[in-house]
């Protein structure tokens, strides 16, 4: 019989299962447990247990304590914990976009959630050119709440210290820091870049001087804002979807950071999806449609989120300087900046860096892989370096249009 009591180890399937049977209140005495593990992501072990008799199932995640993605980040098993926190943090504020969680194992660094098997990854979806056309009101609901609610704006601001104290989360941030904010900006020997486009890499990013600059800018004002609690993460591989509900899942990398880190994660990912579409799609009428839906969804994420960070604003109690005229238009346009800048910089690091994304490496034409990666990059530079000028979703769509078209 395994010890799951005193010594951390990370768990294979069997013992996946003898621990769900030994410490989850959660099948029937009589279950019938298999087990597979299905973590596909840079981090953890993600294991699907499966009660044959009863038809019950449900996800066990489990904190390594180094990344899949790479034995150079060694990360601290607390992750989880983190993970395990949020997510009931975000269950209170939006229970119909965040899955449910059951228990959390400080020794084992694992926590039990509801099984999701009946959606699917947004990204693959995305890939596959299948639309969702609720994305964008349930995504700026989520981002709304978690966003507004956890800051200074409406939080008690012992509260909201104490819940910093809470998510510092130093190893995720420092992976964030590394990968996101500083490699991609130059010659660095961990990037991964594609043949055909380093000529255009060379010139355009490692040799612009003022876009190194103002992605240091950047990098300062993450690792100091404290704004909101984030998700860290937020991209079209950390959303269970279907047709009628979407899920926000992985939030490890949670701290208190830019709230405009979130919203940018996944305006920069639709727009990986735009550019799979423009480059896979043959039958100029599907492609027309995906691309529009795209572009309608990056409109509507932008604009939504706006009306309803603005709405929920006026409905909650409020920090008092926070009532002074003209307060909400400058924070909100502080969000927009942010939001804009991280745009630009998760486009320019899943092309350069060494963590890629799907939409992009699976387009299988040199030509049109090239095309779209110049394309992202070029559109990432006017985000970054033109941050301060988008306001509206209209302001975003005019720029990722001009750069694809």
């Amino acid at each position: 019989m395994t010890d799951f009591s005193t010594e951390y180890f990370t768990m294979n399937e069997t013992q996946a299962v003898e621990y769900a049977k030994e410490k989850l209140d959660y099948f029937h005495s009589d279950a019938e447990l298999t087990c597979k593990e299905i973590g596909d992501g840079n981090l953890n072990y993600v294991f699907r247990i499966v009660d044959q008799k009863n038809k019950d199932s449900i996800i066990l995640k489990q904190a390594g304590p180094v990344a899949r993605i790479s034995d150079e980040f060694k990360v601290s098993p607390d992750r989880n914990r983190i993970e395990s926190d949020i997510l009931k943090i975000q269950y209170d504020y939006v229970p119909e976009y965040t899955p449910k969680t059951y228990q959390y194992d400080p020794v084992m660094n694992c926590f039990a959630m509801e099984d999701l098997s009946e959606y699917e990854i947004m990204r693959s979806a995305l890939i596959k050119h299948q639309t969702f056309p609720q994305f964008a009101e349930h995504i700026t609901t989520f981002m709304a709440k978690t966003l507004l609610l956890t800051s200074d704006v409406a939080m008690n601001h012992k509260d909201k210290k104490a819940l910093v104290k809470s998510f510092i989360n130093p190893e995720l941030c420092e992976i964030t820091e590394d990968l996101v904010y500083t490699e991609p900006f130059y010659n660095c020997e961990r990037n991964e870049v594609f043949p055909a486009t380093r000529s255009f890499i060379e010139t355009e990013i490692w040799g612009d001087k003022q876009l190194q600059l103002e992605t240091a800018k950047l990098k300062f004002e993450f690792m100091t804002n404290a704004q909101s609690l984030i998700h860290g993460d937020l991209h079209t591989g950390s959303v269970f979807i279907k047709q009628d509900s979407t899920k926000v899942i992985d939030p490890e990398f949670a701290f208190y950071g830019p709230a405009g880190y979130d919203i940018g994660n996944v305006v920069a990912n639709l727009i990986f999806a735009y550019a799979n579409g423009q480059a896979t799609i043959t039958d100029a009428e599907e492609r027309e449609q995906f691309t529009n839906y795209i572009i309608t969804t990056i409109r509507d994420v932008i604009d939504l989120f706006k009306e309803k960070f603005k709405k929920l604003w006026q409905e909650t109690d409020k920090e008092f300087v926070a009532n002074y005229d003209g307060f909400q238009t400058y924070y909100l346009n502080s969000i927009l900046q942010d939001t804009a800048a991280v745009v630009g910089l998760e486009l320019t690091r899943r092309i350069i860096g060494l963590a890629k994304v799907a939409d992009i490496t699976s387009i299988e034409q040199e030509e049109a892989r090239k095309t779209a990666e110049i394309n992202c990059l070029t559109v990432a530079k006017q985000f970054i370096l033109n941050r301060e000028t988008f306001k509206t979703g209209d302001n975003f769509v005019f720029q990722v249009k001009k750069a694809f078209d």
